[in-house]
């Protein structure tokens, strides 16, 4: 007995594999609940081989009775139960015989309730779906679908466990070189006192890291703005005195406009931020789609200083929030040990990552915001609140606009098509050549403008336009102001005078009435001697009006 006991106690631990045992029936021992370790099926044996009684061998294994005979069952039907104390059958061909001995099979409380529906969810889990999403989609796809979101995570749970680990999976630990990589990413840092507003305001944390020695800067900010976003660069370059070679930015908007898959999508990076990479020299890696364990350096930096100096902040004031958090990084975070290195960041980086980095450039960076917009029917875009012209032909296109602190240009397919100031007087800034040419004049409303084109037909032509602008005290004349002198524009300056001349000479102020004189050419006839005006001035009751006699009779609007 005591041998059977000292030879139990010396079995040597299999620390290699373990194995779901059969669900033996009938134990009260519970083997079927447990987990069996290879070691104690393989001791069974040897302990059987040395000739130890049924019952020790249960009591020194810690199994139930029942257990022990099912067990030794299969394995005397394997015929392994028999021989060298010190030859065992491997795991392998122990785990084999018992199987073949009583086939395995789920308890029925494992059979899933939704299990008609496997293929289904395996089909969903592999397009990316998430256990709520699968459940939702099945209970859309079927009438008498009764499943519990607890049984598909359940499903989706095993079916990943029978999978096993993809190659996908698998977290590989990435080294970097000094000056080499930096991470950047925001975070929310919950509601902050803007001193410019008065109020408390949404803020995020800004932290950049840099991956090899896990120094890092952090701002808080109140939004996510492209023009925010490299600003924040650029004071995190100067925090650290250079530049590193590559960025990793997450996925927001301001950075990247559309993800990448692996090498196989297309990553359109933001053009702000590809013309502020240019200008500083370092290359922009963007993270995959749903895959923050790909910048964790900065991820973990963003946790670190929400739930330290963060934490219990809420309503500060940003300015002194940003002074002490500056602080921080330095005292605090700069100086601890960290978990990954096992050195402090700040001494690492001064040692080690500052002279590694690309230097600041010489020249000054001229802040840069590109923007696409649509081109509306009145053929102006909208940027910062202020509207610009574009070549009318571009309406309903979608064009880029590149804004600089001084100018505003305009691109369509990569090529500049208008440019402005700006800054400016007034909402907008448009010019006359982008509206079609017969129109782009009829912007203009005030009476000096278009006494001015007047002026420059002619004397003749610029009292005639004052004589139709005053003769009527009540109705705004610019209308038939505008397309007379858009008109007379059409004809030499010797018939634009002269049908002025003789127009006045009747009375006739109106746009038809000009019209008619040209067109019939009665600009090239001489006027009367006397001047018929003042025979007017009684008109007869039943007296045309001497515009008539010019009227054309046939409905033609063209000219000669």
């Amino acid at each position: 007995m005591r041998s059977a006991k000292r030879i139990a106690n010396q079995t040597t631990q299999v620390a290699s594999a373990t194995w779901t045992g059969v669900p033996f029936g009938g134990d009260r021992g519970g083997m079927s609940a447990h987990r069996v370790d290879m070691h104690r099926l393989q001791d069974l044996v040897r302990l059987h081989r040395l000739g130890t009684g049924s019952r020790e061998v249960a009591r020194l294994l810690k199994m139930g009775p029942n257990t022990e005979r099912q067990y030794r069952a299969a394995l005397v039907a394997a015929g392994l139960l028999e021989g060298d104390p010190e030859a065992l059958p491997s795991a392998e061909v122990l785990k084999a015989a018992v199987l073949a001995h009583v086939p395995r099979k789920p308890a029925p409380q494992q059979q899933s309730s939704i299990e008609t529906y496997r293929t289904e969810v395996e089909r969903w889990l592999d397009a990316g779906k998430q256990p709520q999403a699968i459940h939702d989609t099945l209970r859309l796809a079927h009438t008498d679908y009764a499943g519990s979101i607890g049984a598909v995570k359940r499903m989706v749970a095993r079916i990943k466990r029978e999978r096993g680990p993809q190659a996908e999976d698998v977290a590989i630990p990435v080294e970097t070189e000094p000056g080499d990589v930096a991470q950047v990413d925001f975070g929310y840092a919950g509601r902050m006192f803007d001193p410019a507003t008065g109020a408390l305001r949404k803020a995020w944390v800004f932290v950049m890291t840099l991956g090899f020695s896990r120094h890092q800067f952090a701002e808080v900010v109140f939004d996510q703005k492209t023009s925010t976003w490299l600003a924040l660069h650029q004071r995190a370059f100067r925090f650290f005195g250079g530049v590193p070679r590559t960025v990793v930015p997450d996925n927001l908007k301001a950075a990247v406009l559309r993800a990448a898959f692996g090498v196989h999508g297309a990553v359109g990076l933001n053009r702000s931020y590809r013309e502020f990479a240019r200008h500083f020299g370092f290359k922009v890696d963007p993270t995959p789609p749903r895959s923050p364990e790909k910048k964790g350096k900065v991820e973990a930096g963003v946790r670190y200083a929400k739930h330290n100096f963060l934490k219990g902040r809420d309503g500060e004031p940003v300015d002194r929030l940003n002074a002490g958090l500056s602080r921080w990084v330095r005292e605090i975070a700069g100086t601890r040990i960290h978990g990954t290195t096992n050195k402090r960041p700040l001494e690492h980086f001064e040692a080690e990552e500052r002279m590694a980095l690309l230097p600041l450039p010489a020249r000054k960076y001229e802040p840069v915001e590109w923007k696409e917009a649509t081109v509306h029917q009145d053929s102006h875009i909208a940027f910062g609140k202020r509207l610009y012209s574009v070549p009318w032909k571009f309406i309903g296109r979608k064009v880029w606009v590149r804004a600089t602190p001084t100018t505003v240009a305009v691109y369509f397919d990569d090529e500049r098509v208008a440019t402005h100031r700006r800054q400016g007087d007034g909402p907008r800034s448009t010019l006359d050549a982008h509206l079609p040419e017969e129109r782009a004049a009829l912007r203009h409303r005030s009476r000096d403008y278009w006494e001015q084109r007047a002026e420059k037909l002619g004397e003749p032509v610029a009292d005639f336009v004052r004589e139709v602008f005053d003769s009527d005290d009540v109705l705004s004349q610019l209308r038939q102001v505008q397309a007379i002198v858009t008109h007379l524009e059409k004809y030499p300056t010797e018939r634009a005078q002269a049908a002025c001349a003789r127009a006045s000479h009747y009375g006739a102020t109106t746009y038809q009435a000009v019209k008619n004189i040209l067109f019939k050419a009665l600009d090239l006839e001489p006027l009367p001697n006397k001047p018929v005006a003042s025979a007017f001035a009684d008109t007869p009751r039943f007296a045309r009006d001497p515009s008539s006699f010019m009227a054309t009779t046939g409905g033609n609007d063209e000219h000669h």
